[in-house]
């Protein structure tokens, strides 16, 4: 079996796979303070309760845009499961022709998505929405070139800035408003923070269609915790959740 572990700034998302088929998906809470052995019990246990057994994993890989934490993962890789993870980093194989001015301030994340979506549509321009903290809009092309992209915040992020840097505005539940015009201030806040980002999503896709992809229509897919809630808002040909879990298992194959 083959572990793979996505550490956000929010969330720890992990996925178990037995060949290319996923059997199991976890998540919790990111915590940077966490020890090697709090996360190494996570880990096993999660996988124990689930019905697996954590000694038949062979290989792991690991994502992280959260520095602080990476000592203590890689410690309870090799003490809980023997194994010393692949952690998506300069110097590895992505087969992608990363075309940044400094690959090294690339988000891991946005790399292992990259990843796999290469994998899931091959040979064709793509443009990788990413909605987690932040969400990320990124671009490969159909010869494998990932030339960046754009980060704006998320939305969670959205509701807790105005919450926390507002001296009247509520925090309120993220979900699609009933209605495009609030008539009161939480359906107000709901409809900008829901509409506003799927308008920006689509606005950065309609200029990286025309200033990168020369007017040729690219094809969108979506991930992380907030792409389903856009799912039948015309935004995307394909949502795949687990897209950066498969990219990890992708990378682990280009790097055997």
């Amino acid at each position: 079996m083959i572990l793979t572990i996505d550490v956000g700034n929010t969330t720890i998302q992990g996925g178990l796979f037995e060949g290319e088929k996923p059997v199991l998906q976890f998540r919790r809470s990111t915590n940077a303070s966490l020890s090697s052995d709090e996360l190494g019990l996570f880990l096993r246990d999660v996988i124990r309760l689930n019905g697996f057994d954590h000694t038949k994993v062979s290989r792991i890989a690991c994502c992280s845009v959260v520095p602080a934490i990476n000592h203590s993962l890689s410690n309870a890789f090799i003490k809980y499961f023997g194994k010393e993870a692949l952690f998506i980093q300069a110097g590895i194989k992505t087969g992608l022709k990363l075309k940044y001015s400094n690959p090294k301030e690339i988000g891991a994340d946005r790399i292992a998505a990259a990843i796999g979506a290469i994998a899931i549509k091959k040979d064709t321009d793509l443009i990788i929405v990413d909605m987690g903290t932040a969400t990320t809009v990124d671009v490969v092309s159909a010869d494998r070139e990932y030339s960046g992209g754009a980060i704006i915040p998320g939305i969670g992020m959205s509701v807790h800035s105005l919450a926390d840097g507002t001296a009247q505005l509520p925090s309120v539940e993220v979900k699609q408003p009933e209605k495009i015009c609030g008539t009161s201030t939480i359906e107000a806040i709901q409809s900008g923070i829901f509409f506003g980002q799927a308008g920006a999503i689509r606005e950065l896709c309609v200029l990286f269609e025309k200033n990168v992809f020369g007017g040729k229509r690219p094809y969108v897919i979506g991930t992380g915790g907030f792409a389903r809630l856009f799912e039948n808002h015309g935004i995307f040909d394909q949502i795949v959740p687990d897209l950066v879990l498969r990219g990890l298992l992708t990378a682990l194959s280009l790097n055997a």
